[in-house]
């Protein structure tokens, strides 16, 4: 049963800075074997916090999980197979067969969050869709396992995607994080290697200090465009006007002259029209900040 009591929860932002969220009610709090997950009302809806880390809300998020996976597939040569690391809520697997994607491979460690975001978020899988993506019985295969060793595994198998969305955690600046093994200028090589020709990277490189004006801001953002751009032969910044957690980097072996242009081209040709991405926030979203300039 939910908890109706109202009380704040404290977000860690920096050593010397916190966001307080009133949670109005509770619909689940639990210690995974992973994280501790809690999905509870705010002022933005139903909402996802992971370790006390805002993932996901009910307002908002679609603009949030279609700056992942849209402009990736607006630069992507052809979109017929994309893995999804990370993504409990399972929505951009969702959004990947709106767009008529033949195969989608999700991953997720924990299967218990992803469980628990089925059962009570109002976005992403429902419990249905949950089990026939377990089954892999439609386009959406959902894996729950180590995104390092599942694309270990992929590219001894042979496999290649034409787009790689990583919804992950931001890079901690705690060395013992694991998920930080997902980023770096080695995993970056190894993605580019899992891509099939023309195939793009999408990675989330947002934190929630990107809104203070410091030295740490600038470099938590140069240091993933220095290293795609010692992987990849082009590079674009996707920061969304109209959410400010989605900040996306994307990345393609090939060297292509005018980027925005070929994305703005295609948008008309995509299976559904994006809701919350049109021509004109492509050329606004992709203007990368002063810090990248």
């Amino acid at each position: 049963m939910a908890n109706t009591t109202d009380f704040w929860l404290r977000e860690p932002i920096r050593d010397d800075v916190v966001d307080l969220w009133r949670l109005h009610e509770v619909h689940c709090t639990i210690d995974t074997d992973f994280q501790r997950v809690l999905i509870a009302n705010t002022h933005l809806g139903v909402t996802l916090f992971c370790d006390d880390n805002p993932q996901s809300a009910e307002n908002g998020q679609l603009v949030f999980h279609e700056a992942e996976l849209i402009p990736a597939a607006l630069l992507a040569e052809h979109v017929r197979s994309v893995l999804v690391i990370g993504c409990s809520e399972g929505t951009v697997p969702l959004i990947a067969t709106e767009l008529g994607i033949e195969h989608v491979d999700h991953v997720d460690i924990d299967p218990e969050c992803v469980r628990l975001c089925a059962d009570h978020l109002p976005y992403g899988y429902t419990p249905e869709d949950l089990k026939r993506a377990e089954r892999g019985e439609d386009a959406v295969r959902l894996h729950y396992a180590d995104g390092a060793d599942f694309v270990s595994e992929a590219l001894r198998r042979g496999d290649r995607y034409d787009v790689i969305v990583l919804d992950l955690p931001e890079e901690d600046e705690n060395p013992a994080a694991g998920h930080n093994a997902m980023y770096g200028q080695g995993f970056f090589t190894t993605y580019r290697e899992l891509l099939a020709p023309g195939g793009v990277l999408s990675t989330h490189v947002s934190r929630p200090h990107l809104s203070f004006p410091t030295a740490e801001t600038a470099e938590s953002l140069r240091r993933p465009w220095t290293q795609l751009g010692n992987t990849f032969g082009t590079r674009v910044f996707f920061r969304s006007t109209e959410h400010p957690w989605a900040a996306i980097m994307l990345a393609t072996p090939a060297a292509i002259d005018e980027p925005v242009r070929l994305m703005r081209e295609r948008l008309p040709q995509l299976a559904r029209a994006p809701r919350t991405i049109d021509a004109a926030e492509l050329r606004g979203a992709t203007y990368p900040p002063l810090a990248l300039r």
